[in-house]
């Protein structure tokens, strides 16, 4: 009984570090925030109970389209970068001249600090002297300077490309380690039966890379959700709001604003839709582990 109260006491020490990280970290702040979404919580004001209505007002017109965009802004982005990075992927498992190399070069937009790239993105982005500009009036596709993050639509894309930009090389080395741990005998056995490199990928590759794509998607469609760094440090949500997302409408909401009751609301929203997002992934990866592909 000593013996087995002893191993109980140091099974929980070990849990410790991992409670207090959970308690303190996650779960203090998570229905601290929950509270505060209840109130009128402001910079000018004291804190009363105010119930729903912080969530009343946030479900409006405005709101809606923000929240649009922001799954339209997430698709798009975590579609390409997932596109281009099993693409880059595939490519560097073959056997090609050079392939180190280009191994090497796909680490620079990876390697190099975030606020320092979107800044280079955003002289690359300016209609007068940036570079992309230039191009295309040398090209003769415009007939004179383009101001990318002055105008809605190309504003919008263009914090796609800088997030696509960004998130391309984590993707490419994420899929190219689950392309290296697919069994060579595999592929061995269908050259040997005489298929062809479009074939091995279509019925080998592919369908075993499924459970990496689906892990990798989810993991850059919650950080790509949640991206604030990118559209803040290009346009800070405008032209207009055009590239405002929720995470972007909160923090104008509650720092910005100093409505912190009402930015509270907007967190808890997000971390719904977050958490909606993980259960999908959680119900998916299941599946696949039971081998109920339905």
């Amino acid at each position: 009984m000593g013996v087995q109260r002893s191993t109980v006491i140091f099974a929980w020490i070990l849990l410790l570090p991992a409670v207090l990280y959970v308690v303190v970290i996650v779960a203090y702040p998570l229905v601290d925030t929950v509270i505060l979404s209840f109130t009128d919580a402001s910079l000018k004001k004291l804190t009363n109970w105010v119930g729903f209505d912080n969530y009343e007002k946030i479900f409006n017109a405005t709101f809606a389209s923000v929240i649009v965009r922001t799954f339209i802004w997430t698709f798009f982005s975590v579609s390409i970068k997932m596109i281009i990075g099993t693409f880059g992927a595939t490519m560097l498992n073959s056997a090609v001249p050079g392939r180190s190399l280009f191994r090497v070069l796909t680490m620079p937009p990876w390697i190099v600090p975030m606020a320092i790239g979107i800044f280079m993105w955003g002289w690359m982005y300016n209609g007068q002297f940036g570079m992309i500009s230039g191009v295309l009036q040398n090209l003769g596709l415009v007939s004179g300077p383009v101001a990318f993050l002055a105008h809605g639509d190309t504003a919008f894309w263009a914090t796609i490309i800088t997030d696509v930009w960004i998130g391309v090389p984590l993707v490419t080395l994420y899929m190219l380690a689950a392309m290296q741990a697919i069994p060579q005998d595999l592929y061995e056995a269908a050259w040997t039966d005489g298929a062809g490199r479009a074939y091995r990928f279509r019925r080998i590759t592919l369908p075993l890379l499924v459970p990496s794509l689906i892990t990798m998607s989810m993991l850059s469609l919650i950080a790509t959700f949640n991206s604030f760094d990118i559209i803040w440090i290009l346009t800070r949500g405008g032209p207009s709001g055009d590239t405002t997302t929720m995470i972007i409408d909160t923090y104008n909401t509650a720092i910005g604003s100093k409505k912190y009751g009402e930015g509270a609301a907007r967190a808890v929203l997000i971390c719904i839709f977050l958490s909606l997002f993980c259960l999908a992934y959680f119900r998916t990866t299941s599946r696949f582990a039971t081998g109920d592909k339905r």
